[in-house]
C-alpha cells in the first residue's frame, strides 16, 4: 500500500515507519497510529509552511522527493533511532508537491516508556531526515520569484554529530 493513496495513514503504520504523501496529513490518525498502552511518553514534531524565510515573504513551498530512496533511508533513520533511544513506536511522513502556508510538511511521532527517549528519538529522526533524505524544497515568494533552498542548519547538525 502506498501512503500517497490516502490521507489516512493508520493502515500503513502497521508495517511501515516512513512514508511520502502528496495529500494533506491526517495528524490525529498519525498520532493514534503511534500510541501504545505501554508508553508513558509521546513526542511529536510538525514542520509547517511559514510565511517568511531569511527575510523573504513566502507564498508557498514545493517539495520534490525521490521516493524509493527516501523511503528506504527514512526507515533506516528510524531503525537507528530505535538502537540509540529505545522506544515503542515511531513514524514519519513527509509531504511532496505544492504546499500552502500553514500546511504540515513533515510529521514525526514517537511513543516510549519514558519521555526522555521520546524527545531524543523525535529530535534524532527529524534532524537525520532533513540531512540525509533526497527531498528538495523550493520556496515560492510573494514577489513572484522562487528558488531551491539549501538547509544550512542541516549541514551544521552533521558537523556537530
Amino acid at each position: 500500500m502506498r501512503a500517497t493513496q490516502s490521507c489516512c495513514f493508520r493502515l500503513w503504520l502497521v508495517d511501515k515507519v516512513f512514508a511520502v504523501s502528496d495529500k494533506t496529513l491526517d495528524l490525529e490518525s498519525l498520532r493514534q497510529g503511534t500510541t501504545d498502552n505501554s508508553a508513558g511518553g509521546y513526542c511529536a514534531f510538525e514542520g509547517w509552511v511559514r510565511n517568511v524565510n531569511e527575510g523573504r515573504d513566502v507564498e508557498r513551498l514545493e517539495y520534490e522527493v525521490y521516493e524509493p530512496l527516501a523511503v528506504s533511508e527514512g526507515e533506516k533513520v528510524i531503525a537507528e533511532a530505535m538502537q540509540r533511544y529505545p522506544f515503542l513506536k515511531a513514524a514519519c511522513v513527509h509531504r511532496s508537491g505544492l504546499l500552502d502556508l500553514g500546511d504540515c510538511a513533515v510529521w514525526v511521532g514517537v511513543s516510549s516508556p519514558h519521555r526522555d527517549e521520546a524527545f531524543q528519538a523525535c529530535r534524532y529522526i527529524i534532524d537525520q531526515i532533513k540531512l540525509r533524505l533526497p527531498i528538495w524544497k523550493k520556496e515560492h515568494y510573494v514577489d513572484g520569484d522562487s528558488g531551491w533552498v539549501n538547509c544550512e542548519r542541516c549541514a551544521n547538525v552533521q558537523r556537530l554529530s
